[in-house]
């Protein structure tokens, strides 16, 4: 069901996107941004691994740099039944990690150098488990998609924008987009395109937390790693694109208040709550 959900989602992130191209060129755009949608699809299917990682100037590294490191990354795969995922160092200070991919047979897991300096062993475990349970479920492709579409929405509605700006938009015809549903979709585009981005990554979330606590094989471990990452995302900054903050481990941007509402991950305090749960 949450399979069915996801799929139902991401489709109608794409219709969003075919309605901005619609607002802002009328057919004639419904129909480039269809095919852009398309293509950018495709594109993530094959290439979402080495998009994201190279954003981040992710660095792939060997046993012999990061012994302790490559040696959980290979343990919990076993455990996991999944193949070992490719392992890479991004030079950040903040704390976190994220993984990336098409499959479990073609997947990567990322975390900056900051996550090396403040967890234990056990709570890096903790950390490895939930990433490694986002690929043995599939969630990195779909995650990766919906930030290439999302980002895309976004792009588009900077466009009109600046078209509005300059008067670069024609009039309400079938050849150009109508100006009043343009400077609607500027606002609503990018909103409606977080909303379903923040829908999916909140569904896959928890059921990461709970897979990788068995993966790591205590739920506390997880827990623990989490209030670390929480509080150091507050104090530190990290470089990053918004479209791609729903696949770390937590959201790399601070804000409290009426942030949260628009935030891509679930409560930190609920998940931390449910890890204890089940440790019980």
């Amino acid at each position: 069901m949450n399979t069915v959900k996801t799929f139902i989602l991401l489709v109608t992130l794409t219709l969003v996107l075919v309605w901005v191209g619609a607002a802002l060129g009328g057919k004639q755009g419904m129909t480039i941004a269809l095919l852009f949608a398309l293509g950018m699809n495709f594109f993530s299917y094959w290439f979402s691994d080495k998009i994201v990682l190279r954003m981040y100037g992710a660095r792939p590294v060997s046993e012999g740099e990061a012994p302790e490191l490559y040696g959980i990354v290979r343990a919990l795969s076993q455990k996991a039944g999944i193949p070992m995922p490719k392992v890479y160092l991004i030079d950040q200070d903040q704390p976190n990690a994220f993984a990336t991919g098409r499959n479990p047979s073609h997947a990567a897991v990322a975390v900056t150098t900051g996550i090396m300096r403040i967890l234990s062993r056990q709570e890096l475990e903790g950390v490895i488990g939930h990433e490694l349970a986002h690929i043995r479920n599939r969630d990195i492709l779909i995650s990766t998609i919906a930030a290439t579409i999302a980002g895309a929405v976004s792009y588009l509605a900077q466009m009109a924008q600046w078209a509005m700006i300059f008067g670069g938009h024609r009039g309400d015809d079938d050849e150009g987009g109508n100006p009043i549903a343009a400077f609607v979709m500027m606002i609503v585009g990018p909103l409606a395109a977080l909303i379903i981005q923040m829908a999916i990554s909140r569904s896959r979330e928890y059921a990461a937390d709970s897979g990788g606590a068995e993966i790591a094989g205590n739920p506390r471990y997880l827990s623990g790693a989490l209030r670390k990452l929480h509080v150091a995302a507050q104090q530190i900054p990290m470089r990053t694109n918004p479209a791609t903050s729903h696949m770390f481990i937590v959201n790399p941007f601070s804000g409290g208040g009426i942030l949260k509402l628009f935030s891509t991950h679930p409560p930190i305090e609920e998940r931390i709550a449910r890890l204890e749960a089940m440790s019980r």
